[in-house]
Protein backbone atom coordinates (compact mmCIF):
# COMPACT_ATOMS: atom_id res chain seq x y z
CA UNK A 1 0.00 0.00 0.00
CA UNK A 2 1.39 3.39 -0.97
CA UNK A 3 1.36 5.62 2.12
CA UNK A 4 3.00 8.63 0.48
CA UNK A 5 4.18 9.43 -3.04
CA UNK A 6 7.01 6.98 -3.74
CA UNK A 7 6.77 5.26 -0.33
CA UNK A 8 4.94 2.02 0.39
CA UNK A 9 4.31 -0.41 3.22
CA UNK A 10 3.73 -4.14 2.88
CA UNK A 11 3.72 -6.38 5.94
CA UNK A 12 5.58 -9.02 3.91
CA UNK A 13 8.42 -6.64 2.99
CA UNK A 14 10.89 -5.53 5.66
CA UNK A 15 8.40 -6.33 8.45
CA UNK A 16 6.02 -3.59 7.30
CA UNK A 17 8.53 -0.76 7.49
CA UNK A 18 8.16 2.08 4.96
CA UNK A 19 10.26 1.35 1.87
CA UNK A 20 11.00 3.06 -1.42
CA UNK A 21 8.21 2.06 -3.80
CA UNK A 22 9.11 -0.93 -5.95
CA UNK A 23 12.14 -1.82 -3.83
CA UNK A 24 13.00 -3.42 -0.50
CA UNK A 25 15.07 -0.39 0.56
CA UNK A 26 13.76 1.03 3.86
CA UNK A 27 13.26 4.77 4.17
CA UNK A 28 15.12 4.83 7.49
CA UNK A 29 18.17 3.23 5.84
CA UNK A 30 18.26 5.92 3.15
CA UNK A 31 17.87 8.68 5.74
CA UNK A 32 20.57 7.17 7.92
CA UNK A 33 23.03 6.94 5.04
CA UNK A 34 22.40 10.55 4.07
CA UNK A 35 22.66 11.71 7.68
CA UNK A 36 25.96 9.85 8.02
CA UNK A 37 27.41 11.88 5.18
CA UNK A 38 26.90 9.77 2.07
CA UNK A 39 26.10 11.80 -1.02
CA UNK A 40 22.95 11.32 -3.07
CA UNK A 41 25.08 9.73 -5.77
CA UNK A 42 26.68 7.25 -3.36
CA UNK A 43 23.30 6.16 -1.97
CA UNK A 44 21.82 5.89 -5.47
CA UNK A 45 24.74 3.76 -6.66
CA UNK A 46 24.78 1.50 -3.60
CA UNK A 47 21.03 0.78 -3.59
CA UNK A 48 20.08 1.20 -7.24
CA UNK A 49 17.85 4.20 -6.59
CA UNK A 50 17.00 7.33 -8.52
CA UNK A 51 17.18 10.87 -7.17
CA UNK A 52 13.37 11.01 -7.10
CA UNK A 53 13.44 8.04 -4.68
CA UNK A 54 15.71 9.91 -2.28
CA UNK A 55 13.57 13.01 -2.50
CA UNK A 56 10.45 10.93 -1.78
CA UNK A 57 12.13 9.51 1.35
CA UNK A 58 13.11 12.98 2.54
CA UNK A 59 9.65 14.39 1.88
CA UNK A 60 8.02 11.48 3.70
CA UNK A 61 10.33 11.91 6.69
CA UNK A 62 9.63 15.63 6.88
CA UNK A 63 5.88 14.98 6.97
CA UNK A 64 6.05 12.35 9.74
CA UNK A 65 5.01 13.49 13.21
CA UNK A 66 7.98 14.09 15.47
Amino acid sequence: MEIAPGIEVNEKVRFGKPVIKGTRVPVDLVLGKLAAGMTYEQVMDEYGLEKENLLAALKYASACPK
